[in-house]
């Protein structure tokens, strides 16, 4: 088998897990993406068992053993208000069955140096109505990491980042929605790929078991009411 890294980028299509691939292909890397977008990747939902087996095989039939696992796919944003239950499982399966379940199937299959990134989401510590869906999914991927960094102890390296606000479309912002976030400005993909880039890297082999909140200092934020002009009006 070649010795060319090889990395695997679940909803890879489109921004963040875009960005990610764009740059691990600058490195050389040989990229494998699975999206339920349809493209000129593996088109599958990795909610789905049978899907998720396929595209494993695949990947270690052609490559023989992976390098890099990043587990980005979107999971669905349903607030409790609205969200039925077919939908919550849904986010779930989405958000933290898919990447435990990759994890494993990837397992015996994982080179010497592999790391597997989780994509969280500062939501994971934080939260606005109507998104229990969203935020559970991304507090067990948060969760799930440090788990997996103890049992890959060793074999690979295990690590979560948490998106702050990124514009996946690159727009710059002025104004309050840039000022109120203490780095002066909204985030973009980049922001994102250059730490998973730098995970992956030697550099970070000390690194494991560890979540990277990247939301230009937004969490770190204290807001009362009466600052700056803000003031606070209950819904309903």
């Amino acid at each position: 088998m070649s010795d060319q890294k090889v990395a695997v980028v679940t909803g890879g299509a489109s921004g963040i897990g875009k960005c990610i691939v764009e740059e691990f292909r600058k490195q050389g890397v040989k990229v494998y993406v699975i999206d339920k977008a349809t493209g000129y990747h593996y088109v599958g939902d990795i909610s789905n068992k049978t899907v998720l087996e396929a595209f494993a095989r695949k990947v270690i039939s052609e490559t023989g053993g992976i390098d890099y696992l990043i587990n980005n796919a979107l999971p669905l944003m349903r607030g409790i208000d609205d969200c039925s239950y077919e939908e919550f499982q849904y986010a779930l399966a989405v958000g933290v069955t898919a990447p435990f379940y990759l994890s494993k199937l990837f397992a015996p299959h994982f080179r010497e140096g592999a790391s597997i990134i989780n994509i969280s989401s500062s939501r994971d510590r934080m939260s606005q109505p109507q998104t229990e869906s969203y935020t559970a999914a991304k507090g067990g991927i948060a969760a799930l990491t440090h788990a997996m960094a103890a049992s890959f102890a060793g074999r690979v390296r295990v690590n979560s980042i948490s998106p702050g606000w990124i514009d996946t479309a690159y727009r710059e912002y002025d104004g309050p929605d840039a000022l109120q976030q203490p780095a002066g400005r909204v985030g973009n993909p980049m922001d994102i790929a250059n730490m998973v880039m730098f995970l992956c890297s030697d550099k970070a082999g000390f690194i494991t078991g560890e979540n990277i909140c990247i939301d230009g200092g937004m969490t770190k934020l204290m807001i009362y009411h009466d600052d700056h002009g803000w003031t606070y009006t209950p819904e309903g």
